[in-house]
């Protein structure tokens, strides 16, 4: 199920299958691999674009594609995988993607906050514990960080930390 601003919604994309043509309009998300073969073909193109990416991806392959996704899904195979995170940084603010950041694989409840504060703002949630927590109206919190996220109110709030790297 689809979380987004902090409630379940409908969810209009629809991943991509290996081998299957791309329609020509409607909310596909194609993998890296497909993208970078076929990226050409949407030179020009106005429809939405969805792009998933796995946690060995080399963000550099798309750094001038990035303004072209509407969405990027970010997969979590395991509970214990974090490139994601550092990726959902990267894409922020190195990259500058606007779009729709979207977390999906074994994304769990006590994630959620982090994710939000690397730049996360929908999350594909399959957890059986996670669904239950979130539709009884339960919402993790977190009421000091060690680390400023995204937000311009909390990297305004964090005086800077001399084991902060510059750039990420």
């Amino acid at each position: 199920m689809l979380f987004k601003n902090d409630r379940f919604v409908a969810d209009d994309w629809r991943q991509l299958r290996e081998g299957e043509y791309a329609p020509p309009a409607g909310h596909v998300v194609f993998t890296l691999d497909w993208w970078l073969q076929e990226r050409d073909s949407f030179a020009g193109s106005n429809t939405p674009l969805g792009l998933r990416l796995e946690p060995d991806a080399r963000l550099d392959e798309i750094a001038d594609d990035v303004s072209r996704f509407a969405l990027i899904v970010v997969n979590f195979p395991k509970f214990g995988d974090g490139r994601g995170f550092s990726q959902a940084r990267l894409l922020r603010e190195r990259l500058g993607f606007r779009g729709e950041l979207r977390a999906t694989g074994d994304v769990l409840f006590d994630q959620l906050q982090a994710l939000q504060r690397c730049g996360f703002d929908a999350f594909e949630i399959a957890d059986p514990a996670t669904l239950r927590a979130l539709e009884a109206g339960k919402r993790p919190a977190t009421t000091h960080a060690y680390q400023p996220g995204l937000s311009a109110e909390e990297k305004a709030a964090t005086r800077p930390r001399a084991w902060r790297i510059a750039a990420l």
